[in-house]
Order: C-alpha cells, then sequence, then structure tokens
C-alpha cells in the first residue's frame, strides 16, 4: 500500500496532541500525518496560507500541492469542500474529537463518515 498523506487543521503547536482546528481554512497549521498500511509513519506540520474573504480556494491549493490526499475537518464551506474533490483529496468529518491523534487513529479504523454538504456552513468563524 502507498503512503496515505493525511490533514489535519490543528492549534498551534499542531502535532498529535494537538487539539483540532474548528474551520479548516482559518487555522494557523495543519498536522500532516503520513501513514503506510494502517500506522502512522511521520508527522510534522504545515503552515496555512492566507485566507481572505473569497480566497477559500487558497488553502485547497496549499494542501493538494502538498500531497494531502485526505483531509480531516470539523466545518468548512461548500466551496471548498466542491474544490477538494475537484482535486482528488477525501474529506471526512472529524469535529469534535479531542485530539488530532485521535482524529487519525478514527480514520485508519474508518470510523468517520465523509464530509457531505450537510456539514458544510457558510465559512468564517461560525464554528
Amino acid at each position: 500500500m502507498d503512503t496515505l498523506i493525511i490533514a489535519v487543521p490543528s492549534e498551534t503547536p499542531g502535532g498529535l496532541d494537538a487539539a483540532v482546528g474548528m474551520h479548516f481554512g482559518h487555522c494557523d497549521l495543519y498536522t500532516i500525518v503520513e501513514a503506510k498500511n494502517g500506522e502512522i509513519v511521520d508527522v510534522r506540520t504545515l503552515p496555512n496560507v492566507p485566507h481572505q474573504q473569497g480566497g477559500c480556494m487558497a488553502p485547497v491549493n496549499h494542501l493538494a500541492r502538498n500531497g494531502v490526499k485526505v483531509l480531516i475537518a470539523g466545518g468548512m464551506g461548500l466551496r471548498p469542500l466542491m474544490g477538494f474533490q475537484q482535486a482528488g483529496v477525501r474529506v471526512v468529518h472529524g469535529g469534535g474529537l479531542p485530539s488530532v491523534g485521535h482524529a487519525v487513529q478514527a480514520f485508519l479504523t474508518d470510523s468517520l463518515p465523509t464530509f457531505s454538504t450537510e456539514n458544510t456552513c457558510g465559512g468564517g468563524a461560525q464554528h
């Protein structure tokens, strides 16, 4: 199996013990987790890019350019969700989990639902 690159919006300083950021585009950084055969093999952080009103595709493109294949998110608007789908990035709903590590483990055990249009918000800091 190929290495799977997973991104999780994270509160500073990032890493497996960090809290999951509530809205993907407004987090300070992403914890990037590489997993192979269901096991975590590497953890690092990736700074977010500036996110201005109407610029919600900037973080989508940033993550796709960095090889992300899965995003675990607590919240996002419809436009970035569609952007991730077009970029071939699978988005799963991981809101409410206590840490990035918990979110990644839930994903690796196939316990997170696919992020659907019902999970989207108007964007911004409503989360």
